[in-house]
């Protein structure tokens, strides 16, 4: 019966190798906040600020990726091509071959 068991997928795990947003999102408030209560001097715009996002944002399939957040799934494009591959048997010889 191992034929017809389904395997369940391993887990997609990704670090980024760059940037981890949530860990400077939450930095940058802690540091916004301790320079309110006066802990620590006014900041200077340094190169990692100039740096950050600046190649991401030249590549416009990439914002266009993040923006639309829609893919289409394996599943989807293996039935466009199924049908693809029907439409041109019907094409080609005017009937279904199966």
């Amino acid at each position: 019966m191992g034929m017809f068991k389904m395997r369940e997928p391993r887990k997609f795990n990704h670090k980024y190798i760059f940037v981890d947003e949530r860990k400077e999102k939450l930095d940058k408030i802690v540091e916004s906040a301790k320079r309110d209560l006066g802990m620590l001097p006014p900041r200077e715009e340094g190169y990692s600020e100039r740096l950050h996002g600046a190649f991401s944002a030249e590549n416009s399939h990439v914002a266009r990726r993040k923006a639309n957040g829609t893919r289409i799934t394996t599943r989807v494009a293996v039935a466009a091509l199924i049908v693809c591959v029907f439409l041109l048997c019907y094409i080609l010889r005017g009937v279904f071959v199966f």
